[in-house]
């Protein structure tokens, strides 16, 4: 086993039904740009009927497609990503805000989410994943994040921190499930390296079209430059 191995972003989701929802972050191959993305796929009606909405200041939000369909909002519509200060977060729930409010009130990115654990949803016990890229003097570092049930019964919560230094061409790659099942397995082990092209849109087609077709729901890719901090953005929705 090479620890080391990159591979791109369609050949660790392609052929796989099921990973769930999934951060990517990572510094593209000539060095200019911080990268981020998230996507997330549904299997229920309730968890389908959503879209990525994107706000002027760069806020993500997940919306319902249809507000008539909401069966329960709790677990599906958050705020996904924020700014705060040098900081960019993204992550699959409402942790977004307990990660800015944390920095405002000047606690860590690991520290902040101490207060929150897996999701409620037995018997899946959905992990919380979380990413933050900070920026400094023309560069960045970026941390990772899952919160894992400690069993089949959700008795505790593990809490497992990634911290990065960006490598041209190099990112990581975390997501909630391993693949499909009842219940459906949690993500294992570290974030998983994945190549970072140059091109926002040769990323951004390479997770949207490797994405299960029945599954997929949403996808948003960023793209910072480092020189000037100019931010370039896509966003896909199924839906929309």
């Amino acid at each position: 086993m090479n620890i080391y191995e990159v591979k791109t972003m369609g050949e660790r989701i392609a052929g796989n039904p099921y990973v769930g929802r999934g951060v990517v972050m990572g510094k593209s191959q000539n060095g200019n740009y911080a990268v981020s993305a998230y996507f997330i796929m549904g299997r229920s009606e309730n968890s389908r009927n959503r879209v990525f909405a994107l706000e002027e200041d760069g806020t993500l939000f997940t919306r319902p497609f249809d507000p008539s369909k909401v069966q329960d909002p709790s677990l599906i519509i958050y705020a996904a990503a924020r700014s705060y200060e040098n900081h960019r977060i993204v992550t699959n729930g409402d942790q977004t805000d307990t990660i800015y409010n944390g920095l405002k009130q000047g606690r860590s990115f690991a520290c902040a989410l101490t207060s929150r654990a897996f999701e409620p949803d037995a018997p899946n016990f959905t992990p919380r994943i979380s990413g933050m890229i900070t920026f400094d003097e023309g560069d960045f570092t970026y941390e990772m994040s899952i919160l894992k049930s400690a069993d089949a019964e959700g008795t505790a919560c593990n809490r497992y921190h990634f911290a990065y230094a960006p490598l041209n061409g190099v990112g990581h790659f975390i997501h909630t499930y391993v693949t499909d099942g009842n219940p459906i397995p949690t993500f294992q082990g570290e974030p998983e390296r994945v190549s970072i092209p140059d091109d926002i849109d040769e990323l951004t087609n390479d997770i949207w079209t490797n994405l299960n077709e029945d599954n997929k729901i949403s996808l948003f890719v960023e793209y910072t430059d480092l020189t000037d901090g100019s931010v370039t953005r896509r966003v896909i929705n199924r839906y929309q």
